[in-house]
């Protein structure tokens, strides 16, 4: 699939979900363990970016019980096949490519697709048993929050970061409906709160002008999901206040969700590095 043709797709998908009020990132973990960050069961490594909502709406349009995934060529590798009449599903990577432009080279990188199949395409593999965590979700997602050391003050009728003085304010948890929409706000007021200049320093405004406030909480958005499945918290993530906004800035560029998706991979991988330093020093 050419990416401009995936650039559609995905778009008009995301879109489509969008205007029937279900974003394709809200609960994807609904049954058989489908919730998980999408991993390549070849190398065991986590998909990024805009692989992921990809990979959930997959496995919940087709049915897979299971985030595993890898390529035709990866299961012969473990001496396993793809049914017959099975189709893959086109996701992308990136490749860097060198220009020569008189004396200096550039690096870009541009976008390419190929296809992948869910575990359940596939027969004669043997899959390990999944390692269930030491500590619970909610345990961890309180640990996760700490290890940031954010400015958190609880309190108040609003969630919000207030970048003037570098705070996240939340209600107090006893507002919200359950604890697990508690860790999901919090997780996406920390999206907000990671783009500080000292910080990942993110300036959505150039690249989106006029739009710049839609494609932050949709980063900030997709950045919740993200992190809400890779601590198995189940909060409610959907922003009905937004959908408006980002169905107006998903109509008028197709690509912008995959670069929201891309900072928001950025902004969760840069989170998850204080939990990394924490257990580091300990």
């Amino acid at each position: 699939m050419h990416i401009s043709a995936l650039y559609e797709s995905v778009t008009n998908g995301i879109i489509a979900d969008l205007e029937r009020g279900v974003p394709s990132w809200v609960k994807p973990w609904t049954g058989g363990g489908v919730g998980a960050l999408p991993s390549n069961t070849a190398t065991g490594r986590d998909y990024n970016g805009i692989n992921i909502p990809i990979l959930w709406h997959a496995a919940l349009s087709k049915g897979y019980p299971s985030q595993g995934w890898m390529t035709f060529k990866q299961a012969q590798g473990l001496g396993a096949t793809v049914r017959g009449g099975e189709r893959g599903t086109h996701i992308v990577f990136t490749k860097k490519l060198i220009l020569k432009e008189e004396d200096e080279e550039k690096q870009i990188a541009m976008l390419r697709t190929y296809a992948v199949f869910n575990i359940a395409q596939i027969d004669g593999l043997e899959i390990e048993a999944p390692v269930v965590p030491d500590v619970a979700p909610h345990e961890a997602a309180e640990m996760f929050i700490l290890a940031t050391k954010a400015d958190i003050r609880l309190g108040g009728g609003r969630a919000c970061y207030v970048p003037s003085q570098d705070f996240i304010a939340l209600p107090e948890r006893s507002s919200f409906i359950n604890v697990e929409s508690f860790f999901a706000t919090s997780l996406h007021e920390l999206g907000h709160w990671s783009g500080a200049k000292h910080r990942l320093d993110r300036d959505p405004s150039g690249r989106f002008g006029s739009n710049a406030y839609a494609a932050e909480e949709l980063m900030a958005e997709l950045n919740a999901a993200f992190l809400c499945a890779h601590l198995g918290i189940r909060g409610e993530l959907r922003h009905a206040e937004y959908i408006g906004h980002w169905l107006a800035l998903l109509k008028g560029d197709n690509r912008a969700i995959f670069t929201a998706a891309s900072k928001a991979s950025q902004n969760a991988n840069f989170l998850r590095a204080f939990s990394s330093e924490v257990q580091e020093s300990e």
